[in-house]
């Protein structure tokens, strides 16, 4: 393969063929038909250009040779040289696009065999340029078509379908790594979607756990609330019949002008006592009076 690339780069450093001159025997092989040349004149014309614009690109003035060719080219469509050899030198020039568009018109002008299978060729060359391998080999079978004989655009043609066939392993290769990447991506994210998943399913659960936490602790709740009210009750019932066992507030204050029985009690042993002590005081006078006194006697 390496040999094969070698070749490749030195044979497609040159152009497989060289330039046709302006001369009507060598530009077209073939008997042009009527519609080709509708004017001896023309044609003659053309082709002096061509060979004038040949000279100019040996003299490396490719301006002047680029004038000529044009000019020719609007002469005469039967000449196929004009544009065959313009394609040449933007070829030379690395302007492949513009080489291609004059080569194609060289194929289509073209009325021989040979004059065709030049410009295939060179399509070809331009194609395999670019890296277009398929188009390359397209335009190689189509070149062999009209000259089976020439072995260089057989090698081209087997050298183009190498590098297709490369070029389709390694698209292979990078579809497959491609894929594998994205097979990897898409387990990740579903993964990371189970993830999601189980996550939501835990919240929930926990959710589900508070909120029966939440009724337990609410039904405990109402139950001390309903025990603390039944204490209440109970506590009520208790002083209600506290305030039923105690004297009534008429019988606990005297009425007006009225004493009650625990004063009038208090009021008699008052008396009792006080008269107590004026009979004591009675009795204790007496007896500070003593006997009486006798006269002395002096």
């Amino acid at each position: 393969m390496k040999q094969l690339i070698l070749i490749f780069v030195f044979g497609f450093s040159l152009l497989a063929h060289a330039q046709e001159g302006g001369d009507p025997a060598r530009s077209n092989s073939g008997n042009p038909s009527a519609e080709q040349v509708p004017n001896p004149e023309a044609i003659r014309s053309s082709q002096a250009l061509t060979a004038e614009a040949n000279e100019d690109l040996a003299d490396s003035d490719f301006v002047q040779a680029e004038a000529k060719f044009r000019r020719a080219i609007a002469k005469s469509e039967a000449n196929s040289a004009a544009p065959y050899n313009l394609g040449n030198a933007y070829y030379t020039d690395g302007s492949y696009g513009e080489a291609f568009g004059r080569y194609k018109e060289a194929g289509d002008r073209a009325g021989a065999k040979g004059d065709k299978h030049k410009a295939y060729h060179n399509m070809g060359n331009v194609y395999m340029q670019q890296k277009q391998y398929q188009n390359a080999v397209e335009a190689y079978k189509e070149s062999l078509r009209n000259d089976p004989t020439d072995e260089e655009t057989r090698y081209n043609l087997a050298l183009a379908k190498e590098m297709l066939k490369k070029e389709q392993e390694e698209q292979k290769q990078d579809d497959g790594g491609e894929n594998e990447q994205e097979q990897q991506d898409q387990d990740q994210q579903d993964q990371q979607d189970s993830g999601d998943e189980d996550d939501a399913e835990d919240k929930e659960n926990q959710e589900g756990d508070n909120g029966e936490s939440d009724k337990a602790q609410e039904g405990e709740s109402e139950d001390d609330m309903k025990k603390e009210e039944e204490e209440k009750k109970s506590q009520n019932q208790d002083e209600k019949q506290d305030s039923k066992d105690q004297p009534k507030p008429s019988d606990q204050q005297p009425r007006p002008n009225q004493l009650s029985k625990e004063q009038i009690a208090n009021l008699l042993q008052a008396m009792e006592n006080e008269e107590k002590k004026v009979k004591e005081k009675i009795d204790a006078q007496k007896i500070k009076g003593g006997p009486p006194t006798t006269e002395k006697d002096w």
